[in-house]
C-alpha cells in the first residue's frame, strides 16, 4: 500500500511539474518614454506575469519601439513593447537596423497605434507641406514616432534640414508646445493620448489629416495602414481625422523558456479587461487578434497557446 501511495504522489508531482511553469529568473522589460501608455501598461503586465510564472521577477525599464527590439537582440533586455513596422524592419535587417535581428520573437499583438501630428490651432498649418520651416517636436531618436516623422517628411519631399526639430520626451514636447517653442508635435501612441490631453487642456490644437501621405508611407513600409481618430477624441476636434496606423505588440527573446512564454501569453488572454483599464484599445482583444500575422515569427511558447486556441502561427 505504501508503495502505491508513493508512486501516486510521485506521479502527481510529475504532472504538477509539467502543469506549472517555473522560471527562477530575473528578466528586464523595456517599456516606453515617460508620458506614454507603455509605462503603465508595462506595470500591469509585470504584475500579471509575475503571478502567472512562479519565480519570474521583472524589472521595468524605459525604452522605445526601435530601442526595445535592439535591446533584446543585444541581450540588454528579454521582453519589450514593439511596433509592427519597426520590428518587421529589424527582422529583415532594413534601416534603421544594421543587420537582421534573429533573437527577437513575437508574443502577441495588443492594439492599434496612431501616428498623430498635432499643430497649434492658430499656427496656420493645415497640411504636412505647411510644416516646412516650422518647429516640430517629437520623440528621442530610436523611437518609432521619430522614425515615422522622418519618413512622413520624406514622402512630402522634405528632410529634417527643412524644419526645426526637437527630439525629447512626451512631457518636454508638451511643454514646448505650451510655451510656443514648437508649433507641431508628432507622436505614435494609443488614443486618446494622455500627453495630447494635457496639451489640449492648455492650448487649442488640431490634428492634421495624413491620408494624402498614406500611399507614399506604404511604399516605404507595407505595414503602414490608414486609421481614423474619431471626432471628439480630443477637445475642440469635432471631425474624424485619418492618420497613419500600425500595431503595438509584445516581443521577447527567442531564448526565453517555452513554458514561461506560454504562461505569459495565456495571462494576456485571460486578463483583457484588466489591461483595458490602462488602454481601452485592448478591450476587444481576442486570441485570434493577438495571433495576427505581422511578419514577425512567434515564440514557441506563444505558438503553443495559440495552437490550443485553434490558431496556427509561424514560429522562429
Amino acid at each position: 500500500m505504501k508503495r502505491h501511495t508513493t508512486a501516486a504522489v510521485l506521479a502527481l508531482g510529475i504532472v504538477a511539474a509539467f502543469a506549472t511553469p517555473t522560471v527562477a529568473q530575473d528578466v528586464r522589460l523595456m517599456t516606453g518614454p515617460q508620458g506614454g501608455v507603455w509605462v503603465p501598461l508595462g506595470g500591469q503586465l509585470k504584475d500579471l506575469w509575475e503571478k502567472a510564472v512562479p519565480g519570474l521577477k521583472i524589472q521595468n525599464l524605459p525604452g522605445a519601439g526601435i530601442a526595445n527590439v535592439r535591446g533584446i537582440e543585444e541581450g540588454k533586455a528579454e521582453i519589450g513593447f514593439g511596433n509592427s513596422i519597426s520590428t518587421v524592419d529589424a527582422v529583415a535587417g532594413n534601416p534603421p537596423f544594421n543587420k537582421p535581428h534573429k533573437k527577437v520573437c513575437n508574443i502577441a499583438t495588443l492594439y492599434p497605434q496612431y501616428y498623430q501630428m498635432l499643430v497649434l490651432a492658430d499656427s496656420g498649418i493645415n497640411s504636412v507641406a505647411d510644416l516646412k520651416g516650422k518647429s516640430i517636436t517629437t520623440q528621442q531618436r530610436g523611437n518609432t514616432g521619430e522614425l515615422i516623422t522622418k519618413q512622413l517628411l520624406e514622402v512630402n519631399k522634405m528632410t529634417y534640414n527643412d524644419v526645426k526639430m526637437s527630439y525629447v520626451s512626451y512631457t518636454d514636447s508638451v511643454a514646448q508646445m505650451k510655451d510656443g517653442h514648437a508649433v507641431a508635435f508628432s507622436l505614435g501612441t494609443a488614443i486618446p493620448s494622455g500627453a495630447v490631453m494635457d496639451l489640449a487642456a492648455a492650448r487649442d490644437v488640431k490634428l492634421l489629416d495624413l491620408s494624402s501621405s498614406h500611399a507614399g508611407m506604404k511604399k516605404l513600409n507595407p505595414g503602414y495602414t490608414l486609421v481614423t481618430v474619431p471626432a471628439n477624441t480630443y477637445p475642440k476636434n469635432d471631425k474624424d481625422v485619418q492618420v497613419i496606423g500600425y500595431a503595438t505588440h509584445i516581443v521577447v527573446s527567442c531564448s526565453m523558456p517555452e513554458a514561461a512564454v506560454y504562461a505569459m501569453t495565456k495571462a494576456i488572454a485571460d486578463n483583457i479587461s484588466t489591461l483595458a483599464t490602462v488602454n481601452k484599445g485592448i478591450g476587444k482583444l481576442t486570441p485570434k487578434a493577438m495571433a495576427e500575422n505581422i511578419g514577425v515569427p512567434f515564440h514557441k511558447g506563444a505558438a503553443r497557446f495559440y495552437k490550443e486556441a485553434g490558431i496556427d502561427v509561424a514560429t522562429n
